[in-house]
């Protein structure tokens, strides 16, 4: 594994990162609202609760980064950063916040040389450019207002002046804007002087005639889907000598005219063009021949950078056209014309997808393409590529309502995370992969193959396990496709995955996925697989779904049973007696039932209390621990309530306590439980040892497995206390006390407390 795919999994985030990401996360906790008398209208101010609190460049902007990347940055928590004394800013990013003027003003007190004010949907460029101080205006360097607004009048004038007060500025981005000719592009070229790089991707620009006032420094321009005819482009940039970086791509669009006259072509060919070129992008050009590409790499062996995303060629009978990025040369390293220092974007090869994933985030026809090359590429990996996981989640985070770029995401993700894969991916990676995902299933959820290929990404013990998502979310748009698809696939997936998610969510967040809808689907399929007499793999999912979704959940129990789930149980029961992963499922749901007490009654039926009572000695510990747990429970209600029944009773309490004594504890953890809750109310049946033998029995099985977890919870809860009185009371079976006994050893072990001994065995 090369070094930087090994820090994409073991290097963590940097602890400055992380306390940069704990205070946005807890700005309430380390900030005040502060009131203000302002002429200008701004009533409050956020300051530091710590008047000693300073942030130097390097971290103020980064925290300012994070906000906006989250989509916090508004007018309060601007004001942040408005005292130079506590926060200093030099490159700001405040990319895609919802900050206006009166906002923005926080930042005319500092020194800014790097602005990033795209995507700004409450102010306009002159708002951005009235807003610095009159240092940055003089001063600045970098500015980007990419997809900002220029005109709310629909007139040039107010561009002007701003424009005019940017003498220092190097680099101008005003890509997908209103900016045009008139007294856009004229301005720029006549005042803008020392400009050296240009992004009007996007923009009204017709003519870029104005460029060549800046023929001797300008370095770079892009000019990505722009409106300027060929005929008009090439003359002005064969005199631009001093580029180093040209962008004229297009969206890829069918050729209407094959017989056009190739105008790109004529740059390719012209040998005194573009003489100090180090990168150039004609991605997503039709009618670009061969030989042209092959003359210009001829002679410019300087450059670095090709982009061909989308590139077409057209063969000799000018009717069939090929991508020219698969072009032999391009592609095969042995070829003689093959060069390794070239950098080429496309979607044949490895390196020229990933080169295109790192260049093309925001334009969606390329990440498409680019995606469906990728798929390809990973259907068959033997290695592990977090490196690629990373490149393929930013294109899916901008364009979440492409339904073309979601599905081969989805799709590639899958590639890349299936089996073992994903065991080298970074957590961090593995959550914004999933809520990239589960974004998509929210945007698209009648799209089956989406759906589909959501599941199998999500359908993986590292990620349900180990990774920290929205659970809850993710459970509910799971549990929706088992009613909107008829897949036996995708159900095998929807149920395997809401069996092990509904045991990490909380106690409410269980009764609120387990409503009578939820529930009468999960008994549908278990119900249609007992019918069929089919004990597969859906059918334990199945089960499992439903006893996590009852566990602690009283209201959810009370529904299984209105909806026949406990005559459907039994028969499974009766119909699989040799299956005991089935048997146990049932039982510790039926367990779950048994510990709410107004459904106590359903229970106490001859048929059922003697299955339990036979399967005490089935010879599987699971089996029998989950009968035994529902013959404590039962045994909390009175004499009346058993009936008919009381006669079995004191058998089967006799037989409970002998079974529980020859159990032996298990290697691995046999059960999970939410809180020790349930257990209390038997502990304290001092009348029936055999109920406090089985609850003492459970406590001490969890705690060897899994000491840390388990004993902290008898601490919390109380339990301590109770074991106590076991210990130490004369009236408790010796069998109990010496149980309870082992718990206690095993917490003093775990967790040491001052002034806590536990007292001696008697």
């Amino acid at each position: 594994m090369d070094g930087k795919r090994l820090r994409s999994l073991v290097s963590p985030s940097s602890l400055v990162f992380l306390c940069l990401e704990h205070i946005s996360d807890n700005l309430e906790k380390h900030c005040k609202e502060i009131s203000l008398s302002d002429c200008e209208g701004i009533n409050s101010q956020l300051v530091f609760r710590h008047q000693d609190v300073f942030l130097h460049s390097s971290l103020a902007e980064c925290l300012l980064q994070i906000l906006a990347k989250r989509h916090m940055l508004n007018d309060l928590v601007l004001s942040l950063f408005s005292n130079p004394s506590t926060t200093q800013l030099s490159r700001v990013n405040i990319s895609g916040s919802s900050a206006t003027l009166s906002g923005l003003k926080a930042l005319s007190s500092h020194r800014i040389t790097d602005l990033d004010a795209s995507r700004l949907s409450n102010v306009n460029f002159t708002d951005i450019i009235v807003a610095q101080g009159q240092w940055t205006r003089k001063n600045i360097k970098s500015l980007n207002v990419s997809g900002c607004t220029f005109n709310t009048n629909h007139t040039n004038f107010c561009i002007v002046i701003p424009l005019s007060q940017l003498k220092s500025l190097l680099h101008l981005n005003v890509s997908y804007t209103e900016f045009n000719n008139n007294l856009g592009l004229e301005m720029v070229a006549e005042k803008l002087t020392n400009l050296v790089s240009l992004d009007i991707s996007g923009t009204y620009v017709y003519n870029i005639q104005p460029l060549l006032k800046l023929k001797h420094t300008l370095r770079s321009l892009i000019m990505f889907k722009t409106r300027v005819p060929e005929k008009d482009l090439i003359p002005v940039l064969m005199e631009l000598k001093e580029l180093r970086y040209l962008d004229i791509s297009e969206d890829a669009h069918p050729m209407i005219d094959m017989t056009q006259k190739p105008n790109v072509c004529m740059l390719l060919f012209t040998e005194v063009s573009l003489p100090n070129i180090t990168g150039l992008d004609i991605s997503g050009r039709d009618n670009v021949r061969e030989s042209a590409l092959v003359e210009f790499l001829d002679h410019h062996p300087n450059l670095k950078f090709l982009g061909l995303t989308i590139t077409q060629s057209l063969m000799r009978d000018n009717h069939t056209t090929y991508e020219l990025c698969g072009v032999d040369f391009l592609t095969d390293e042995s070829h003689p014309f093959y060069r390794k220092d070239l950098q080429v974007s496309g979607h044949v090869t490895e390196k020229q997808v990933l080169e295109g994933l790192r260049r093309y985030t925001s334009r969606g026809q390329y990440v498409h393409k680019l995606l469906c090359g990728l798929f390809s590429l990973t259907q068959y990996l033997s290695e592990p590529r977090p490196d690629i996981v990373e490149l393929v989640l930013p294109g899916m985070r901008a364009h979440s309502m492409h339904l073309g770029v979601q599905m081969a995401a989805s799709a590639c993700l899958y590639n890349l995370t299936k089996l073992q894969l994903g065991e080298e991916v970074h957590p961090s990676i593995l959550k914004s992969m999933i809520e990239l995902t589960l974004k998509a299933m929210r945007n698209f959820p009648d799209q089956q193959q989406l759906q589909k290929n959501a599941l199998l990404t999500m359908c993986s013990d590292r990620i349900l396990q180990d990774v920290d998502f929205d659970r809850f979310q993710a459970s509910r748009m799971v549990m929706d496709c088992l009613f909107a698809f008829d897949d036996q696939s995708m159900i095998r997936m929807a149920v395997a995955i809401c069996s092990i998610l509904a045991a990490k969510i909380s106690t409410k967040q269980t009764a609120e996925l387990g409503t009578k809808r939820n529930m009468q689907k999960l008994l549908q399929i278990v119900k249609q697989k007992a019918d069929m007499e089919n004990a597969d793999i859906i059918l334990k999912f199945t089960l499992s779904a439903l006893w996590n979704l009852t566990d602690e959940s009283p209201s959810t129990c009370a529904i299984f049973v209105n909806e026949g789930g406990l005559e459907l149980f039994i028969k499974i029961l009766q119909s699989f007696p040799s299956e005991a992963s089935l048997q146990t499922k049932v039982l510790g749901l039926v367990n779950n039932i048994a510990e709410v007490k107004h459904l106590r009654h359903f229970l106490l039926r001859g048929d059922f209390i003697d299955h339990c009572r036979k399967l005490l000695g089935s010879g599987h510990l699971e089996v029998s621990y989950f009968a035994a747990g529902i013959i404590a429970h039962l045994a909390h209600e009175s004499v009346k309530d058993w009936g008919a029944c009381f006669m079995e009773r004191v058998e089967i309490l006799n037989a409970l306590h002998s079974k529980i004594l020859s159990w032996e504890n298990p290697e691995s953890e046999m059960v999970a439980y939410r809180s020790f809750s349930p257990f209390f109310p038997l502990l304290e049946r001092y009348d029936t040892p055999e109920v406090q033998l089985w609850s003492v029995w459970a406590m001490h099985h969890v705690c060897t497995k899994n000491a840390s977890r388990y004993c902290s919870m008898l601490l919390e809860e109380g339990g301590v206390d109770i074991l106590q009185r076991l210990v130490s009371s004369s009236s408790v079976h010796p069998d109990v006390q010496a149980m309870a006994h082992k718990v206690l050893q095993i917490l003093l072990r775990t967790k040491p407390l001052q002034g806590f001994k536990s007292p001696a065995h008697q």
